[in-house]
This record gives C-alpha cells, structure tokens and sequence, in this order.
C-alpha cells in the first residue's frame, strides 16, 4: 500500500498544462479535482497515522470515491484531446 499522495500532475504528467487550464477556466472540473485531492489527503493521512486511523468499510468507500473521480477526470481529459 502507497502512502504517496496521487496528485493529478503526477498520475497525469503529459497534462499538467491542460490540467491547471481546467482548473483556471471550468468550474465543475475544478470541483472534481478539488474533491479528489481532498479525498486523497484524507485517505493518506488515516493511513500514514497523522490523523485517526478509520475503518475499514470507511477507508474502501473513500477509495472508491476517488476513483470514481479518477475515472471523471481522466474522461474529461480524454475528452479535451478529441
């Protein structure tokens, strides 16, 4: 298990320019990418110890939520290149 921050830059090298331009100009991306790295710290933390450890049925639906939002991003990427 990673306990690495997945920041979109770092999953989504090649895009980091068209990255921070959605940020910038679209707001419902910027909610998205702004919620994913919520969820991303909050799941880091719980697991690297600095804040309370949650359970487990918790920690797995946090994950899911942020590849559920993972998978939106990389779509509206994917999108942006059509």
């Amino acid at each position: 298990m990673s306990h690495l921050p997945h920041d979109l830059q770092d999953l989504f090298p090649a895009d980091a320019p068209r990255l921070r331009a959605l940020k910038a100009t679209d707001r419902h991306f910027r909610l998205l990418a702004d919620r994913y790295a919520a969820l991303d710290d909050d799941i880091r933390r719980s697991e690297t110890g600095v804040t309370p450890a949650m359970d487990d049925a918790h920690a797995e639906a946090l994950k899911k939520e942020r590849l559920a939002l993972l998978d939106q991003i990389a779509a509206i990427l994917e999108g942006e290149k059509a």
